[in-house]
């Protein structure tokens, strides 16, 4: 899976269990909604300082948004969601 698509899902899987639309979290990271569209449908090569600014506005570390599925979460995670292992 190509590193766009699968950071693509992840912070979709995650905004999601936040309860947050793309709008909200669009707004949170200062970013565009239909920017944050493309990202997370894998379309947009998002930088590393964008990357951070989302896990910035969803409360998680940036290895969340890039990690493979089954590879174990941050301790930042661990500490605020016991939720399965995002897509990868």
């Amino acid at each position: 899976m190509d590193v766009r698509q699968r950071i693509g899902l992840n912070l979709a899987e995650l905004r999601k269990r936040l309860c947050l639309s793309q709008e909200e979290l669009a707004h949170r990271s200062g970013i565009h909604q239909t920017y944050l569209s493309g990202v997370e449908r894998g379309r947009r090569n998002p930088t590393a300082v964008l990357l951070q600014r989302l896990a910035t506005a969803l409360d998680t570390a940036i290895d969340v948004l890039v990690r493979r599925r089954g590879e174990s979460p941050s301790p930042k995670e661990s500490a605020t969601s016991s939720a399965a292992p995002l897509a990868g």
